[in-house]
């Protein structure tokens, strides 16, 4: 159960929510745990407020998956203030399972941590399940759980989003969120409410149709000598490039993406932008499938031209 006066701010866009977060419940100095890689405003936020990021790596794993050490992530939360957690996460597409949720939940409660929780993509999973952090047992007290119209239904320019947490963390982000935006706006606000109430037929929709596009380039994607694990939630695929590029002399993710725009005319993202650490987003490249079905095979084509 929530209280919708004193456990909801909507903000816009998760963007804002995130950074009202970050500056209302972090002060200069605070230490606070990142999965890399990360959607890049994260850092941003995090500066903002004067906090310090640090880094706790996402590995692919030999299935083309990605995975955390629960080492590794316990040692990041000595002495930090906070842990941000994306699930279904950008850019990987990993939908965090609930044991390692857990995992995450134990540290936080073991040295006392707030947890931010960006769940934007909590209506788009095709594989495994969503678990929001703060329904596990001591955690809804510690976090900030953070949401967002714009990728449920492909509205992103509304930019309508929240915060649900505890009155006593509402109250603090409250305090950045006045000063930062003061109020999102309210016709928009009328139709988001009408699509979360009345939505759940059009989100399916939106479910399969991306599940569909996420399959028809993984295929050919796969075919093209690039290796991943399906994308469990979100739109994108976070593919290693290395038997692709290297026939080519192509040794990194930004030289690749240069190449493939000015010899086949698509654009990728590389992933050592979302990476403190640079060596490991280098043999990776992002595509998204969120798109047109005619856009994609139009892709495809092209990069199967190259070949």
């Amino acid at each position: 159960a929530v209280d919708v006066d004193a456990e909801i701010t909507v903000t816009a866009g998760c963007t804002e929510a995130i950074g009202a977060t970050a500056m209302g419940l972090l002060e200069p100095g605070d230490r606070v745990v990142v999965f890399e890689p990360y959607y890049d405003c994260y850092p941003a936020a995090l500066a903002l407020a004067g906090a310090e990021p640090v880094f706790v790596a996402l590995r692919q794993q030999a299935d083309g998956s990605f995975g955390f050490d629960g080492d590794e992530l316990r040692s990041a939360c000595a002495g930090a203030r906070a842990v941000l957690v994306n699930t279904p996460h950008n850019p990987t597409g990993k939908v965090f399972t609930a044991a390692e949720l857990q995992v995450i939940a134990e540290a936080a409660l073991e040295h006392d941590l707030l947890v931010l929780a960006d769940e934007v993509y909590d209506q788009l999973v095709y594989e495994g399940e969503h678990v929001s952090i703060a329904s596990l047992d001591g955690m809804r007290e510690r976090t900030v759980t953070m949401g967002s119209l714009g990728k449920t239904f492909s509205l992103t320019g509304w930019k309508v989003g929240w915060t649900i947490a505890s009155p006593e963390l509402t109250r603090a982000v409250r305090s950045a969120h006045q000063f930062l935006i003061y109020a999102v706006a309210t016709p928009l606000q009328h139709a988001a409410a009408v699509g979360i109430r009345e939505g759940d037929a059009y989100i399916a929709e939106q479910r399969e149709m991306f599940r569909s596009r996420r399959d028809l380039l993984g295929a050919e994607l796969a075919k093209l000598g690039f290796t991943f694990a399906p994308t469990q939630g979100g739109y994108f695929i976070l593919a290693d490039h290395t038997a692709f590029s290297g026939p080519r002399g192509i040794t990194s993710d930004v030289e690749l993406c240069h190449h493939l725009i000015e010899h086949a005319g698509v654009a990728t993202i590389p992933p050592s932008a979302f990476y403190a650490n640079k060596e490991l987003g280098r043999p990776l490249l992002r595509f998204a499938f969120c798109k047109t079905e005619g856009t994609l095979r139009a892709a495809v084509e092209r990069l199967s031209a190259m070949a």
